[in-house]
């Protein structure tokens, strides 16, 4: 089942999708803006990856697909934890010139719903790494996640430590927030 935005679609990543994962998974300046680790990868680490996620079903990553641009990142939703309800969201847009039109508000819109309507969670968390201020703007202004924590230098990046903000959103607060705007109109 292929998750259906406004602007895009949230599918299976398949074995195609590899070289460009791995092109953007060699690239320092996204890898800078995101939380975790990331060492260079080969094609042979990337395909033993795909065969490891596609069997969990805890962790789930997909591809982000734009009708006319094709294959542009990735979403997730890890770390589900069925009893309580709640899973860890992260996302990747892979081509800069893409961000800042709208795409990323349509993917975390589609995860939130994909997982309060169709999975029955009750809650997301997040992180955002204190320099990013894109990823703040989009999930604190624009999609209406709320700072849960700040865990004081975290990360180190570029020879320093920076903070992890750490953000969550509730099934209600994504109620309330479709109602507000009308997003799915």
């Amino acid at each position: 089942m292929n998750i259906k935005g406004k602007i895009v679609s949230l599918r299976a990543i398949e074995k195609e999708d590899l070289e460009l994962l791995n092109k953007w998974s060699n690239d320092p300046e996204i890898q800078y803006m995101l939380g975790g680790w990331h060492a260079p990868s080969s094609m042979l680490v990337m395909e033993d990856w795909l065969k490891r996620i596609s069997m969990d079903s805890l962790n789930q990553r997909l591809a982000i697909q734009h009708d006319e641009l094709g294959l542009i990142g990735t979403a997730n939703l890890v770390d589900i934890n069925w009893k309580d309800k709640n899973a860890f969201h992260g996302m990747l847009l892979g081509d800069k010139d893409i961000r800042g039109k709208g795409i990323g508000v349509d993917v975390v819109f589609s995860i939130m719903r994909y997982a309060f309507e169709e999975l029955g969670l009750n809650r997301l968390d997040g992180s955002i790494i204190d320099y990013n201020g894109a990823s703040k703007k989009l999930y604190l202004e624009k999609c209406g996640w709320k700072v849960e924590g700040t865990l004081r230098q975290w990360y180190w990046r570029k020879n320093s430590y920076w903070d992890k903000i750490v953000v969550g959103v509730t099934r209600q607060d994504y109620f309330d927030l479709i109602k507000s705007t009308n997003y799915w109109g």
